[in-house]
């Protein structure tokens, strides 16, 4: 397991594309089962899907070929051989999030309704996309030189030309992640999620905690300068976006703030605050790999903790989820 014995099923389909298929079509497949429990009218999911899939396709290689500009510059064709790899989720996301708005627009239905519909299936289908990653072998993280450590799923070998050298399987530790967020969203949208927007919120929250992480580990990350690893950033400015959403949306339903919100919103803004500054270079801080683990896992803990505080304070009322009331 820790080396891929082919890139191709039967040596004709590219494990990369069979695998990004499929989350997409499992994803549909679960949006299609939610979509029966809203008052969505029906087959709204498989319109959308004709949409967004060319859409987030777009958006995702887009993205990745902004931030790796000299990868392609001399061969423009290359943009175009997406089989190869060369995506980026966060640009599928975004692209994605666009085509909704426009798509809720037009159809005069709920944005947040069709986003809490989607979000678990995406997830999902990253976590299974991830494995894509695992055949190209692409998406790994820093060598592992220690014998003790050199085991699947922990690393895997990579070909340096010579021979191969173990790596962290960071695509492994995302695809996990993402796993358990998948679990966590089916279970909270039908015993503690309250309203419209909160399954894209923690979906969002969430996986930017995880990337936070995991990025920082990979060897082929996309910078926005030679410093600023764009992912990171993105990350803690998405989880900057929900705290302060939950926070207003608080505000908006109550007179005064419970005091755990307040230290819990402080911490957590003050952490960001710290990692934005520091992952962007304007605070320099020299510590060796295990500290950054460490400083990132408790900047993303901090985030967690925060939001299921704030999300607390916030859930009495009114029960409205994905266009069901009761």
């Amino acid at each position: 397991m820790s080396v891929p014995y082919s890139s191709k099923i039967f040596g004709l389909i590219p494990w990369y594309s069979f695998l990004i298929v499929t989350g997409a079509a499992i994803a549909i497949w679960l949006a299609v089962r939610e979509e029966r429990r809203t008052d969505l009218k029906k087959d709204t999911v498989i319109d959308f899907a004709l949409w967004v899939l060319p859409a987030g396709i777009i958006g995702a290689r887009l993205y990745y070929v902004v931030f790796s500009w000299d990868q392609f510059k001399d061969d423009l064709l290359s943009v175009f051989r997406i089989w190869e790899g060369g995506i980026a989720i966060y640009g599928a996301v975004i692209a994605g999030l666009l085509t909704a708005l426009i798509f809720s627009r037009k159809r005069k239905v709920s944005f947040l309704t069709l986003c809490d519909m989607i979000a678990p299936g995406l997830i999902l289908a990253q976590a299974i996309g991830r494995w894509a990653n695992y055949f190209n072998q692409e998406c790994y993280g820093l060598a592992v030189n220690n014998p003790s450590l050199q085991f699947f799923p922990f690393a895997v070998q990579i070909s340096n030309g010579a021979g191969r050298e173990w790596h962290m399987a960071t695509f492994f530790y995302e695809s996990v992640w993402n796993l358990a967020v998948f679990v966590f969203l089916l279970i909270a949208r039908r015993k503690w999620f309250h309203y419209r927007g909160d399954v894209i919120s923690f979906y969002a929250f969430c996986y930017a905690c995880g990337r936070l992480i995991v990025e920082d580990f990979r060897t082929d990350s996309l910078y926005a300068t030679s410093s600023i690893r764009v992912s990171q950033l993105l990350s803690v400015i998405i989880c900057l976006f929900i705290l302060f959403r939950y926070f207003l949306f608080f505000g908006k339903r109550n007179t005064a703030f419970p005091v755990r919100v307040y230290i819990s919103g402080a911490i957590a803004a003050a952490a960001d605050l710290f990692l934005a500054l520091w992952l962007s270079g304007a605070i320099m801080l020299d510590v060796s790999v295990l500290m950054r683990f460490i400083v990132l896992l408790s900047g993303s803990i901090i985030n967690l903790i925060s939001v299921f505080i704030l999300y607390g304070a916030c859930a009495e009322g009114e029960v409205i989820y994905a266009g069901v009331k009761g």
